[in-house]
């Protein structure tokens, strides 16, 4: 942990873009361009797609594996205060330059493995497109990339490190009949949750969720789904930690893909909630998926 008597800057930021890897990076990214507006091009690292308040690189690998989570920080203050966290927890770093973000992100991985990129963003994700590049409709219809889930072996020690390294608060916990931790959402900002972790048989990627806004935008992106005869495979519903709508679709290499909205706002001196593991929790309306 950081040195008590040095000031802990409260981590602040944001989901600024995701890695995905894939078997089929054409057959992915186009996908991802007809279903969620992005436009990709080509730089340095690979397929880059863009679209209002979202980013997504396409990377070739093993199918439903995070390539990276990119998130913005607000200030050089509070990135060099994760640098200070992440080095008394002995935790490897290295300082890179990446696409979107200013100069000396730092980058390093969880105990499963998962990469993180944490910098501060070169300027709004809409301008770093080219001219005319968001021309349909989809591209400007709200959906911010908003949080990121992982499976894993082992929930309890990746919540540990996710709020003791790098310093994410706890909101939200789902244990089982025993206490065992099934599910634990994380916040770095004032929405519920930035990112959350299930416990599974295997790690991997769960799902990524973009933030709509309000639920008459989850009808507009069902009816656009519809359009492209992609079915929603879960949903619509309401998650009880979290308290938002939700649907979920998939994309061709099986990563689960949420719309969200209205996700809860908390203070900071709000208490952690704590959840019954059970269908209910996951989907007040009705069935809920126990993934874990």
């Amino acid at each position: 942990m950081p040195d008590p008597a040095s000031p802990v800057v409260p981590l602040r930021a944001s989901l600024h873009e995701l890695g995905l890897y894939c078997a089929d990076p054409l057959r992915l990214a186009d996908f991802y361009a007809t279903g969620l507006g992005y436009h990709f091009s080509r730089d340095d690292h690979g397929l880059v797609g863009i679209a209002r308040e979202r980013r997504l690189r396409i990377l070739p690998g093993e199918p439903k594996k995070l390539g990276y989570a990119a998130y913005a920080v607000e200030s050089e203050e509070v990135l060099s205060n994760l640098r200070d966290r992440l080095r008394a927890a002995n935790v490897s770093t290295e300082t890179v330059d990446w696409p979107g973000f200013l100069p000396g992100s730092v980058r390093f991985a969880d105990p499963d493995g998962n990469v993180f990129l944490f910098g501060q963003s070169e300027r709004r994700w809409h301008e770093l497109a080219p001219p005319g590049s968001l021309a349909a409709p989809t591209a400007h219809r709200p959906a911010r990339i908003q949080h990121v889930v992982f499976a894993s072996t082992d929930a309890t020690r990746l919540l540990d490190f996710f709020v003791s390294a790098m310093g994410f608060v706890l909101s939200d916990r789902v244990v089982d009949d025993a206490g065992v931790l099934r599910t634990a959402f994380v916040r770095c900002s004032p929405e519920h949750h930035s990112l959350a972790v299930f416990a599974a048989p295997e790690n991997r990627l769960d799902h990524h969720c973009y933030e709509a806004g309000e639920w008459s935008l989850i009808r507009d992106w069902a009816d656009h789904f519809a359009a492209l005869r992609i079915p929603l495979k879960w949903g619509p519903g309401r998650h009880g930690p979290g308290n938002n709508l939700f649907v979920f679709v998939h994309d061709p290499e099986g990563n689960w893909v949420e719309i969200s909205a209205e996700l809860e706002r908390v203070s900071p001196d709000r208490p952690v909630g704590n959840w019954p593991h059970e269908q209910r929790t996951l989907n007040s309306w009705g069935i809920g998926l126990l993934r874990s």
